[in-house]
């Protein structure tokens, strides 16, 4: 059967009309599957039983659960996620002491190679579906408010998969995070992280979405980026750069570039000026990113002393660089490393 979630409310209303019911029943419904995250017909209070009974025959509602849940030491959540077909991602609820993130994923899997990312490395089977997406929002508020007696306050698309590469979806689903009608949460508190794909910035920034952009970078050197991220090989620097100077003129929004430094691959001088030299192009901040290891050996080498120098040159430049603690990774629940070692898909 259908998942009731994948209509529209114009395709609600309709239905409603078609089985000689009040256009208005759609409205109802609809809040009670966006606004409040209902799972069940059953408790749609101000629906008749008969109308409810009617529903649970044509539709279904396909939630997500959570198969497995880890705690960190330092308070960061990881939920392993079973979809409705049994396929598993993960997502994390990332705390501090004046917010709680969501890192939500988009994909089961990725479409993408990047060298160092420990879910490149699992196949992607499929594209969330808006409702997978959206549901995984709603979890973490829940357990935000349960554990942390806080609602959620950010939200980032920096888990499982490339949410470029499942750009419908993701739009539609921050527009339902986002809107009132939905759960009504802050666009400017959503960011958007892409490994880089131009086309698709574009189409972002013309969306009008309000969220932010993240760029994961790592180096501004062509060949090199070639090397780590393969895939760039067909999304030039040049290009990438296009993008990134056609989102800010559309949204006036700074982009954020997503850097780690690894020893022996771009912790040199000329990889710290060519940043630089990336950065003046466009409007940007730098957060410089903790790598966690997952195990392949050339990435397991951060080097702080590389690090500590990219923030003084950084600053010398007059670009705004933050170093961004790791969070969650005694749980594998860091940047880079969600790959499923809760279940297998």
């Amino acid at each position: 059967m259908k998942d009731i979630r994948t209509l529209s409310l114009d395709q609600l209303t309709d239905y409603f009309i078609s089985i000689g019911d009040k256009a208005f029943r759609a409205k109802q419904v609809y809040d009670w599957l966006w606004s409040k995250n209902l799972h069940s017909f059953d408790e749609m209070t101000n629906i008749s039983k008969p109308l409810r009974e009617i529903l649970e025959k044509n539709f279904v509602i396909n939630p997500v659960s959570v198969d497995l849940m880890q705690k960190s030491k330092d308070g960061t959540i990881k939920n392993g996620v079973k979809l409705h077909d049994g396929l598993l991602v993960e997502s994390v609820l990332i705390p501090t002491e004046t917010r709680t993130t969501a890192c939500v994923s988009s994909q089961v899997g990725c479409s993408l190679n990047c060298e160092f990312c420990a879910t490149a490395k699992l196949k992607r089977m499929r594209n969330l579906e808006v409702a997978e997406i959206v549901d995984q929002v709603a979890l973490i508020d829940r357990q935000s408010i349960n554990y942390f007696s806080r609602p959620l306050s950010n939200i980032v698309f920096m888990g499982m998969g490339e949410p470029l590469m499942n750009y419908k979806n993701v739009v539609e689903a921050i527009r339902k995070i986002t809107k009132p009608e939905g759960l009504g949460m802050s666009p400017r508190r959503i960011t958007v992280s892409t490994s880089g794909i131009p086309k698709m910035i574009k189409m972002l920034a013309d969306e009008d979405l309000k969220v932010k952009l993240a760029l994961s970078l790592h180096t501004a050197i062509e060949k090199k980026r070639n090397e780590i991220m393969p895939f760039s090989e067909k999304f030039p620097l040049t290009e990438i750069m296009e993008a990134l100077q056609y989102w800010y003129k559309k949204t006036g929004s700074v982009i954020t570039f997503e850097y780690c430094v690894w020893g022996g691959i771009n912790d040199g001088d000329e990889d710290i000026q060519a940043l630089i030299k990336f950065c003046r192009q466009v409007p940007s901040k730098v957060n410089l990113i903790q790598y966690n290891p997952i195990g392949e050996g050339k990435f397991d080498h951060r080097s702080i002393k590389a690090e500590e120098k990219y923030v003084r040159e950084l600053e010398k430049a007059n670009i705004t660089v933050m170093v961004r603690k790791s969070r969650g990774g005694d749980i594998d629940a860091a940047c880079g490393q969600l790959a499923n070692k809760t279940g297998e898909n």
